[in-house]
């Protein structure tokens, strides 16, 4: 029998917070399109096992639903961790348009009661630990918010494939539930960097799973450093480079002869024939790599001064 093409209208759940945990934090790619990710990098591979067809997933409006919160500056530990998350939500509405929608719960910070473990012996069970005094800090109803938008969208025919970003079992009964009444389609991408610990209660609910994001994808998946707005650009926060103390310096030390930031930024992202016909911005997050960028601007900058 022929292969057949089946070309589902497919849309993406991310949980935010899994997703930044899980796979982002502290790696170079958080300034991610999130509509390239999946439709160019991950889904254009996936197969249902013990299906003979193959799956073209096409985008709908609002392909990609984002469900996050926005950052507290009472739990916020970079002191810019606020504006580069609001700047990155930005450059995400302004660069993908009708294609995300951005939908927020919130952070919940209250003070309450916990049992501590005993730094002595781990072993002691919780009741006879001592009780203190601690900070709860909690996301609200991104997950409410994800498994109700899915089930919603399920049930009401506006897709036919639905692909859940998150290793959270507290959307599982969704999954039970838009397999039970409808003919939708599920898959779980589990947002880690390798295929430890899947969650299994999820894995079985899905016709299709993917039990990790590689590094490739991210790469092949970044948004371009600055998104142009209405009123205002969205830039990259310096922050999300891989080697941000390093950047700042060659931005100092270059400013002589290129004080645009943002000329200096394309300077650095093409790759130099003096400098092997590598990216310098490439090169920087080596130790070897930033001195050989350092000293070539320290050696253009003399040479203009001859």
């Amino acid at each position: 029998m022929d292969e057949l093409n089946l070309q589902l209208r497919t849309r993406i759940y991310i949980d935010g917070y899994n997703l930044y945990y899980g796979r982002l934090k502290g790696s170079k790619y958080k300034w991610l399109d999130l509509h390239k990710l999946f439709f160019d990098n991950v889904l254009p591979y996936v197969l249902i096992p013990g299906s003979t067809n193959k799956i073209t997933s096409v985008a709908t409006q609002s392909a990609v639903k984002y469900f996050t919160a926005d950052i507290s500056e009472k739990v916020a530990k970079a002191g810019d961790s606020v504006d580069s998350q609001r700047k990155y939500h930005t450059a995400l509405k302004n660069h993908l348009k009708d294609n995300i929608e951005i939908i927020k719960g919130y952070y919940s910070i209250v003070k309450s009661h916990a049992k501590l473990v005993d730094p002595l012996d781990d072993s002691i069970p919780p009741k006879d630990c001592q009780t203190v005094k601690i900070w709860k800090i909690e996301e609200k109803r991104t997950d409410v918010n994800l498994a109700l938008q899915a089930y919603h969208d399920a049930i009401t025919g506006e897709i036919d494939h639905a692909v859940f970003v998150t290793n959270d079992t507290d959307i599982a009964t969704s999954l039970e539930m838009i397999r039970k009444h409808t003919a939708v389609k599920i898959g779980v991408v589990i947002p880690r960097w390798d295929a430890r610990e899947p969650n299994m209660e999820l894995i079985q609910l899905a016709h299709w799973k993917r039990e990790c994001i590689n590094e490739d994808e991210l790469k092949r998946s970044q948004l371009p450093r600055v998104i142009l707005g209405k009123r205002k650009s969205s830039v990259k926060p310096l922050s999300w480079y891989a080697q941000p103390e390093r950047l700042q310096s060659i931005i100092d030390e270059a400013k002589p002869v290129m004080p645009k930031v943002g000329e200096l930024f394309k300077w650095l992202e093409k790759e130099n024939p003096y400098l092997n016909n590598q990216k310098p911005i490439d090169m920087i997050e080596s130790e070897d790599g930033y001195y050989n960028v350092l000293a070539y601007i320290r050696s253009y900058i003399k040479s203009k001064k001859q």
